[in-house]
């Protein structure tokens, strides 16, 4: 899968899972995403995808999940967290990612 954001091109590899599966039957997709906590960008998906939620521990950056079955999620900033989310992806090289996705809302293309 390839996403855009602010003209920019990431390559991601997507997870083995049912989730990731129907995200692609969805494509191309655009997503409006918001600015939360200064970690993450995060918005919400047209249809909801079968989540499998787990304690994931640590976020990295680039880590794309699926919060609550129906919101997209990009962080980008690594930390440790409680949470759980069902994986959809990975960006391939997230170096650039911060920088790339600002500080407010972003509008942001997923595509095969």
């Amino acid at each position: 899968m390839k996403i855009t954001i602010n003209g920019r091109l990431f390559a991601t590899t997507l997870a083995d899972t049912p989730a990731a599966e129907a995200l692609q039957q969805q494509l191309p997709l655009t997503v409006e995403l918001r600015d939360y906590n200064r970690n993450e960008k995060v918005g919400p998906l047209p249809q909801a995808l079968p989540a499998n939620d787990e304690a994931v521990g640590r976020i990295e950056t680039g880590d794309i999940l699926l919060w609550r079955g129906n919101s997209l999620v990009i962080f980008y900033e690594s930390f440790a967290t409680p949470y759980r989310y069902t994986h959809l992806g990975k960006i391939d090289n997230a170096a650039n990612l911060k920088a790339t996705v600002g500080t407010g809302n972003v509008s942001v293309k997923l595509e095969r």
